[in-house]
Formats: C-alpha cells, sequence, structure tokens
C-alpha cells in the first residue's frame, strides 16, 4: 500500500534502461523462456561502457531486452519494484550476471532487493505481509505500525527474498540456492512507501539485515545521501547498518561515479564500495581499496 500523503517520494535514481546489448544466443533463449516464449525485440545501440572493470545492474524492466556482454559484473533486481513482488525473468537475469567477465574485487553476480515501510500509523487496515507478531530488538510486535514489527516486517521480506524469489530461480538457472552465496544490496529508495517515523523506517533495514546475516549473507546498502537523510535520517554507531558497505547512486557518467567513490558514507562506519551512473542501462563503477 502507497499512502502518496504521507510516503516520502520526492524522486528516484530509475533502473529502466531500454537499450541493451546482445549477450549471447543461449542467454536469449533462456530470457525467451523466461518470458513463455515471447520473441525478444531488435534493440537499438545499447549502453556504452567504456572499460570492462565497469559492471551494470539490471531487474524487470529489461526482461525484454538482452544484457549488455561487455560488463565485469551485474547486479540483479529481485523484485519487480516493490518489496512483496518477484522479478519475472529473475533466472535469465542472474544467468546473466553470473556469465559477466569478472576480473574485479566485485562478485560477478550480486543481488539487490526493494524495502519499503509500508505500515501507516492509525485505523488503517495492515498492509499486506504485514507482521501480527514476533520478538524484535525493539520489542514485541503484536501487529500494530511499530518500529518492534517494523523490524519483523524486514525480516520477514528478506527471508522470503531467500526462499520464494531466490532459490527457485537460481535452481532454475543451475547456481547456488543460499543467501550465502551472494552480496545482498538493500535498495533504498524514496520511490518506495516509507513512514514519517525515521527508527521504524531503519528498524525495517535492520531486521532485513538480520534476516540475510542469520543465514550467511553478505550485505550492503544502495541509496543516495539526500534519499538516505530523508527515509533512514542517521543510523547509531550501534547499528547493524552502521558498518556496512555501500553502493551509492546520483552520477550521470562514469567519471561522475568514479567521484561518488570519495564522497562521505551513509553511515558513522560504513565505505562506498559501488558508485552507480544513469545510462540507458545503469552502470556500476568499482572503488578502489
Amino acid at each position: 500500500m502507497a499512502f502518496a500523503s504521507r510516503a516520502l517520494r520526492p524522486f528516484r535514481v530509475l533502473r529502466t534502461g531500454a537499450a541493451l546489448r546482445c549477450a549471447g544466443a543461449a542467454l536469449g533463449a533462456l530470457l525467451v523462456l523466461a518470458l513463455g516464449g515471447a520473441a525478444v525485440p531488435s534493440l537499438p545501440t545499447p549502453l556504452a561502457h567504456t572499460s570492462p572493470a565497469l559492471g551494470a545492474d539490471i531487474s524487470y524492466p529489461q526482461c525484454r531486452a538482452l544484457p549488455p556482454s561487455n560488463v565485469a559484473f551485474g547486479v540483479v533486481g529481485v523484485n519487480h519494484g516493490t518489496s512483496t513482488t518477484t522479478n519475472p525473468c529473475l533466472a535469465a537475469e542472474l544467468a546473466w550476471a553470473n556469465g559477466t567477465a569478472g576480473g574485479t574485487a566485485q562478485p560477478k553476480l550480486q543481488l539487490y532487493i526493494n524495502t519499503s515501510n509500508p505500515g501507516e500509523p492509525g485505523p488503517a487496515p495492515a498492509p499486506a505481509g504485514w507482521p501480527k507478531s514476533g520478538s524484535t530488538p525493539y520489542g514485541t510486535c503484536s501487529g500494530q505500525s511499530t518500529s518492534a514489527c517494523a523490524w519483523q516486517f524486514g525480516w520477514d521480506r528478506a527471508a522470503e527474498d531467500v526462499a520464494e524469489r531466490l532459490a527457485p530461480a537460481a535452481r532454475s538457472a543451475g547456481l547456488p540456492t543460499g543467501a550465502n552465496s551472494y552480496t545482498w544490496w538493500l535498495d533504498v529508495e524514496t520511490a518506495n512507501t516509507w513512514q514519517p517515523d525515521t527508527t521504524a523506517n531503519r528498524a525495517v533495514l535492520e531486521g532485513m539485515t538480520a534476516s540475510l546475516a542469520a543465514q550467511g549473507a553478505r550485505i550492503g546498502l544502495y541509496s543516495t545521501a539526500r534519499q538516505w537523510g530523508r527515509i533512514v535520517g542517521s543510523a547509531p554507531s550501534t547499528s547493524p547498518l552502521a558498518a556496512l558497505p555501500e553502493w551509492l547512486a546520483g552520477a550521470t557518467t562514469a567519471d561522475g561515479a568514479k567521484e561518488l567513490c570519495s564522497q562521505a558514507p551513509l553511515t558513522s562506519r560504513g565505505r562506498v564500495e559501488l558508485a552507480q551512473y544513469m545510462a540507458a542501462v545503469d552502470g556500476d563503477y568499482p572503488c578502489p581499496g
């Protein structure tokens, strides 16, 4: 549920690349299968990554196209834009990322998942997936719009992403099904539904982090400084978010992404590891260090 009058929605760095490079006949066949037999349309000249050391990130908007072939690593969106949905061509895109060139410190295949806090205060009906119970670091969840239930909501969504989304798609692609085989980036953007209570918003992310960490996964944060500030505010040094690696967005060129690597991190002990720049398909610059 999105409550426009209360949710934070000023802008978003969209991953909606329309032009993608052919990545080989085998992947093309897999994508056609993912689309239920639909033909992949012919495409104009795709993004121009200028270095094989760069990566790219794709998700459901690229389901009807072929991903770029000249990249070192790929970050694949697990969801269909919101935290309770599934990318319909996840298996095909996992296979693409696994077949990227490598050669950098970044894993060839990484994942990102949508995040949100739809728990609106007051008498509004509980949103889809909102927990009714749970014991959390914020106390006991009893189904209300509290930080405790927000934390449990985050835990549940991450567990669902692993069991109901990653596992079947990875199995179909012949890849490991466990969360511990991948880096998971938490996509924190104002385009999704958030509440004015930044503590509760942070609790969602902490619940997701705890859920993935319990399965041995590596977790990171994706956002911009502006969006992070509006959604989370700041994370205390004691928060499990405070030392996570970070993937910053907002650049429009690879050179601009390189500059993001030296920007202050979102959290007190974070380190900027990746920087995204917008293109026909968004590119990703691996930060040194």
